[in-house]
């Protein structure tokens, strides 16, 4: 529990007990003596949007997790407030969607309870941001380290990929600043980036953004184009969610530049620039600049046309002319062209695809096509064949996840729905 001792008085545990999250950041606002407009000033809405928040009226996990940062609400008081965690009263029900008397409620702690598991393990890896841990002393080489992480993120399993990260970046730094190396110097940026990689994937973009940063630095120091393209692939994909697609497509393009300059005259480099002009037309897409997306997925098309079926193991960049296919699949759907999308995923299948994120992925990718048809049955076979491969895939992603609650709660009774959504409710 916090040392502060405002978060141990008996007011702060009615509240959790209530599961009113929203009293929580209300009680510290008091406690500093903020208004509703000082708090909306660093949260960059309106007063009355913080009045909503705090009255439970307004169901954004983002904003609230957000606004309890700012006045200090301890992780685990948020957690237990939202049913995600033993707290002072009751969890949620066992329910796999919970039946509240607040709808609006309710669909905040279905958004929320895909991120039970990460959410004290985000904090974890937010303080080693802040503050870079001393070094372990580790025995084993960063590579293998690098590598053994990297397998995490491709198994979906997030919650050790988050532990295991602030050794990682302690030890990093601390080879980094002992050799000052430009190979130690990209294993750091390679670490940072897989750090924004899973933070993306669960949507904690404020911290990804400083991680995906970082990356893009320490890449520049050590002068490699594949570790500066994967910093900024990274730092594209937080910008488009932060709605700075201009800016996204300004590192993308650099990037794409950067990478041709090398002449491609490595397997490893022609992967980078697929994969980038890949990232390149998604990044348009979300732009709605139509033009550019089909242009640049094209391109990656033919430039990956010559690369294998099955990416080579520990390639920074694994892509194959199935995940451009995959690519296209999102650049369609994001130009709101569902048939289009439909028929670019015709001929995928899982076995296109080495890692369980990936398949995953894959299944992700057609439902969102199926959902934007409004085919509810097929959007929610496509998640339950993605919750099957790759839980986290569906559970951790929160458009993806939002995808599931809408359907149970606009299609109840379609095939797949219910069971859909006790796969992603975890067990009480």
């Amino acid at each position: 529990m916090s040392t502060d001792p405002l978060w141990n008085t008996g007011p702060v545990q009615s509240l959790v007990r209530k599961q009113d999250a929203g009293g929580l950041v209300r009680t510290g606002r008091h406690a500093r003596g903020w208004r509703q407009a000082d708090l909306g000033a660093r949260l960059r809405c309106s007063p009355s949007t913080v009045s909503r928040l705090e009255s439970g009226r307004l169901a954004d996990l983002t904003l609230l997790r957000r606004a309890a940062g700012e006045i200090g609400v301890p992780v685990e008081l948020l957690a237990a407030s939202l049913g995600l965690r033993a707290g002072p009263g009751p969890r949620v029900a066992a329910d796999p969607l919970p039946v509240l008397e607040d709808p609006m409620r309710r669909r905040t702690v279905i958004a929320a309870v895909g991120l039970a598991a990460p959410l004290s393990l985000v904090g974890g890896l937010e303080a080693a941001l802040a503050l870079t841990p001393d070094p372990t002393g580790s025995p084993i080489p960063l590579d293998a380290r690098l590598t053994t992480a990297r397998g995490l993120f491709d198994a979906g399993r997030h919650p050790e990929l988050l532990d295991t990260l602030p050794a990682l970046l302690g030890d990093a730094h601390h080879q980094a600043a002992a050799h000052r190396r430009d190979l130690d110097y990209a294993r750091l940026s390679s670490a940072y980036t897989l750090a924004a990689t899973v933070l993306n994937k669960l949507g904690e973009y404020r911290q990804s953004r400083l991680t995906a940063d970082r990356a893009a630095t320490y890449a520049e120091v050590s002068g490699s184009p594949l570790a500066a393209a994967a910093a900024a692939r990274e730092l594209a994909a937080v910008l488009r969610h932060q709605g700075q697609e201009t800016a996204a497509q300004r590192h993308i393009q650099a990037a794409v530049a950067r990478v041709g300059a090398t002449g491609l005259t490595t397997d490893a480099q022609a992967s980078a620039y697929a994969q980038m002009l890949a990232s390149t037309a998604y990044t348009a897409a979300i732009a709605d600049d139509r033009d550019q997306a089909l242009a640049m997925i094209r391109e990656a098309a033919r430039a990956a046309r010559d690369l294998p079926d099955q990416a080579p193991a520990g390639r920074l960049f694994p892509i194959t002319p199935a995940a451009i296919d995959l690519y296209a699949v999102g650049v369609h759907w994001s130009l709101g062209d569902a048939g289009a999308a439909l028929e670019a995923g015709k001929g995928l299948h899982p076995g296109q695809f080495a890692t369980a994120e990936r398949k995953g992925r894959m299944h992700t990718d057609l439902a969102r096509a199926w959902h934007l048809r409004d085919r509810p049955e097929q959007a929610a076979a496509e998640l339950l064949k993605a919750a099957r491969v790759s839980l986290s895939e569906v559970r951790d992603r929160p458009p993806i996840r939002q995808i599931a609650t809408e359907l149970h709660s606009r299609h109840p009774h379609t095939t797949g729905v219910r069971e859909l959504a006790a796969m992603i409710t975890p067990a009480r």
